[in-house]
């Protein structure tokens, strides 16, 4: 992080100090604390940065930003709202550095494109982007803190579960190009619909210059029609004839998909090692950003090929003769589709679906999980274990149609049964929403196969 002076952030926050000196580290954290930095005191549902406010000074910190009076004296800095100071400041460093910003949000898939963007921006620039799941309005502002000197540009994803979080987001991130991924269901019990789910997703045009590019799935039914205000937009996609960045003759494998793609300035014949037509998409998107910033379609798609997918999405593991899918960082309908694809599509003796509840659905739960449950026998599915409450309506949907479906309530019985069952020549997919932390089940089928 560049230094800035106490007084530089005070008045980027609405504020004022008199403390002399400056600083190279924002910190909401005190078990991160690092000398001289600046703290920020964020209310949290479980905790409030206040009742540390003390502790972080007596750690090393050199200023509080604070709601209220914490009895630092001269060392706080007062503000209305430490979050909104948070992003406020994050936008005021992020002004400091003329490179070039993508930004990225949608509702599925969206780490995947920011990780595949990151990748291709990476031929030609050094470029940050964000760690793990830090996509929200902490992480966001914490990512930018991260820029300094040496970066050429950055790709920022921005996530939501509900409206203004976005625009907020924008506000600070300041993007030159933007890519939204798809419109689904995901935090529909909060946006009420799909048509609430695509406002809130082009918040994210707010923080972008009138003229500036936005990069749209064109097969998506919500963004291929969507209002962006002018913006100029380019398609990418594989039904849609008006996409400029197109695939065909996709032929997907175990462990690979290759397509032809098409693109303004030709053809290209493209294989990339990671399975699934959702990654077509993917990759579709990456090569449309990069080709704003001078990287070529072919040289896209060569540095897509050393991808490697981040945390739990849809790693393949190989065990004991089997095939195992990691895919426990989230879920809904739309990508619990494509990880049945993605299965359906393997040659395995047996293909295993472990299902768990989706999340933040509302109403629209038990038709959204049922719809996980046909796509599990269109996609000829050998045997369905299911989790959660949720999930019995997948079960329910699957019976009569995949051969063995049983449902579960606990994780150890779960695993009990799966690890019986198991041999040489399965495949089996684990896949539900971050919170039903389904990877305890993953831990426990690989501990009894050592």
């Amino acid at each position: 992080m560049k230094r800035l002076t106490f007084r530089q952030a005070a008045e980027a926050v609405g504020s004022e100090t008199k403390l002399d000196g400056g600083f190279t580290c924002v910190c909401t954290d005190t078990r991160k604390i690092e000398q001289g930095c600046l703290f920020i005191a964020i209310k949290g549902e479980n905790f409030d940065g206040h009742d540390f406010a003390a502790k972080a000074v007596e750690l090393g910190a050199k200023a509080v930003i604070c709601e209220k009076d914490c009895g630092l004296g001269e060392n706080q800095i007062l503000v209305r709202s430490t979050r909104q100071a948070l992003l406020d400041l994050a936008g005021y460093y992020r002004s400091l550095f003329n490179i070039p910003v993508i930004g990225i949000t949608g509702s599925v898939g969206k780490t995947t494109t920011k990780e595949m963007v990151h990748a291709v921006m990476s031929v030609k620039y050094n470029t940050l982007k964000n760690e793990g799941n830090l996509n929200n309005e902490i992480g966001v502002p914490m990512t930018l803190f991260r820029l300094d000197e040496a970066h050429e540009a950055a790709v920022i994803e921005m996530g939501m579960s509900g409206f203004e979080e976005i625009a907020r987001m924008t506000a600070a991130v300041r993007p030159d190009v933007a890519v939204i991924s798809n419109i689904g269901v995901s935090h529909i019990e909060k946006l009420g619909s799909r048509d609430g789910i695509l406002k809130a997703k082009l918040e994210i045009l707010q923080g972008m210059k009138a003229d500036a590019p936005v990069i749209l799935n064109g097969d998506d039914d919500m963004l291929s029609s969507a209002n962006v205000d002018g913006h100029p937009v380019t398609y990418y996609g594989i039904d849609n004839s008006d996409s400029s960045f197109s695939a065909e003759n996709i032929c997907i494998g175990e462990s690979e998909i290759s397509f032809d793609a098409a693109f303004p300035n030709g053809k290209a014949s493209v294989s990339l090692p990671y399975p699934g037509r959702h990654n077509v998409y993917n990759a579709l998107a990456a090569a449309a950003a990069g080709s704003f910033f001078g990287i070529s379609a072919q040289d896209a798609f060569e540095a897509l090929k050393g991808y490697v997918p981040a945390g739990m999405r849809q790693r393949i593991v190989k065990k004991s003769g089997m095939t195992f899918i990691e895919d426990c960082y989230n879920a809904s309908p739309d990508s619990q589709a494509a990880a049945l694809a993605v299965l359906g599509g393997m040659n395995a003796k047996r293909k295993i679906a472990v299902i768990g509840d989706m999340l933040e659905l509302g109403s629209y739960s038990a038709q959204a999980h049922a719809s996980v449950g046909i796509k599990a026998a269109e996609n000829k599915i050998d045997v369905l274990f299911t989790y959660g409450t949720h999930s019995l309506e997948t079960a329910r949907a699957a019976e009569g149609s995949v051969e063995t479906v049983k449902s579960f309530s606990d994780k150890q019985e779960l695993s009990k049964e799966l690890c019986s069952m198991l041999s040489e020549g399965d495949a089996v997919l684990f896949k539900a929403s971050r919170g039903m932390k389904l990877e305890d089940v993953i831990y426990s089928v690989y501990s009894f196969l050592e």
